[in-house]
């Protein structure tokens, strides 16, 4: 059973997140001002670390498997929410990515950082949504 609590912390927690980077976010500095590229970075690493806790809790709580990898959470739970191939592949990219921000295993791409805030926010909330709508909460 879910923690209907719980899981909607996190989803309000990712919608904080994307709100903030859409609002704050200066896009065109991310590549020039370290400041700004750490911003960036935490937040997104914030909101992606959310998304798979979110997901983690579901794919748990119905029982759907116990995944190799973070990113194999998405792949679990596509058959449940219905989500299309293409929003499960970049979701995964995101957790690879969240990798990359959490444990330095390569010197972060700005212009992959700037890509992901000017291009990639609306996935996170379309994942949110696709929960929203398997549980209403």
């Amino acid at each position: 059973m879910t923690d209907r609590d719980l899981l909607e912390k996190k989803l309000a927690f990712i919608e904080t997140c994307v709100s903030e980077l859409r609002r704050l976010a200066r896009p065109e500095l991310v590549e020039s001002d370290v400041r700004e590229e750490r911003f960036v970075a935490h937040t997104l690493q914030l909101a992606i670390q959310a998304a798979l806790d979110a997901a983690s809790h579901v794919v748990s709580a119905l029982r759907l498997g116990e995944p190799e990898i973070n990113c194999d959470l998405f792949l679990l739970l596509q058959p449940v929410l219905a989500m299309p191939e293409e929003l499960v592949d970049k979701l995964q990219k995101m957790a690879g990515f969240r990798n990359i921000l959490v444990h330095g295993y390569a010197t972060i791409d700005r212009r992959i950082l700037r890509h992901v805030l000017e291009h990639n926010l609306d996935d996170l909330l379309v994942f949110v949504r696709s929960i929203r709508s398997k549980f209403p909460l």
